[in-house]
């Protein structure tokens, strides 16, 4: 059975009672508040055309759609990447402006997470210029230039506190997904090792790298080991190195995404926060831990 999700942003949403029930009358169907003017859901849609039809009804509010199956809809494992995931900036390039290379770095960033770049090529790049950052430094951009995604700590503690098992794993560095994923509540971060000469970054990164295979094999592993079904897992990103595990997870969402990213992931929000994901499960506002 199909429950139609219609989800908006938190800070101002464009998910009214009136276009709700619009929705409603053309699908047919349960309707249910998950979030008052947030979030609802429309359980058993009686039209086969759904989603196709809920997105014409909305057209260009901020509205977003994806149509779940009730089947092992509460998640048991969560696998999410980080910069721009988790967080709102690309770690690299925050300390690429420190040394004033950031638009040279953000480029290849942007190309590279578009799929337009192989990624451990385009890290080796973009890490070689780094090359004689301080310590220091990194550890100023993390504390004044890192900013946490909206709805992350809600998402994790939610998620936890239903007993799911979570994990950052990112093409990022463990200076920044080790001090964000114990500010967040992750059970575990992975992600790639800067190597220092003393206090300077020697311009490399250790081998081998977490790339797009290393995320889609942690999520077989997560999965193996807490006795899961691949239904029973969700994964959430925004680059090309996180489509193979969205494509492979029981719900990947594509948040705020690359377009090739959006246009192949099973799910994509575009509009709402990370609390979308609880919503596409099924939790209520009164479910979740803020």
């Amino acid at each position: 059975m199909p429950v139609l999700c219609l989800i908006a942003n938190p800070i101002n949403s464009e998910l009214s009672v009136a276009l709700a029930a619009r929705v409603h009358k053309a699908v047919g169907g349960e309707l249910n508040w998950l979030n008052h003017a947030i979030a609802c859901e429309i359980i058993a849609p009686k039209s086969t055309e759904a989603l196709a039809e809920a997105r014409d009804i909305i057209a260009d509010a901020a509205v977003d759609v994806a149509l779940v199956p009730t089947q092992d809809r509460r998640k048991s494992l969560l696998i999410a990447d980080m910069d721009s995931t988790m967080i709102n900036q690309e770690c690299i390039d925050e300390l690429a402006d420190a040394l004033g290379l950031k638009q040279q770095v953000a480029d290849i960033t942007d190309r590279a997470m578009r799929g337009e770049l192989d990624f451990g090529a385009a890290l080796d790049t973009r890490v070689a210029l780094l090359k004689g950052l301080e310590r220091q430094v990194i550890e100023e951009v993390r504390r004044e230039n890192i900013t946490l995604a909206p709805g992350g700590r809600v998402l994790v503690q939610t998620m936890k506190a239903y007993g799911a098992y979570t994990s950052l794993v990112s093409g990022g560095f463990t200076l920044f997904a080790d001090y964000f994923a114990k500010r967040i509540g992750f059970d575990e971060a992975i992600a790639n090792v800067l190597e220092f000469d003393g206090t300077r970054l020697t311009g490399t990164v250790s081998k081998p790298i977490v790339d797009k295979e290393t995320k889609r094999a942690r999520l077989h592993t997560l999965a193996e080991e807490h006795r899961l079904s691949i239904e029973q897992t969700l994964a959430v990103g925004d680059g090309a190195n996180d489509l193979p595990m969205l494509q492979t997870a029981g719900m990947g969402v594509a948040l705020h995404a690359k377009p090739k990213v959006a246009e192949q992931a099973p799910y994509r929000i575009d509009h709402g926060d990370l609390t979308a994901l609880l919503y596409l499960q099924g939790y209520a506002d009164e479910d979740l831990v803020r």
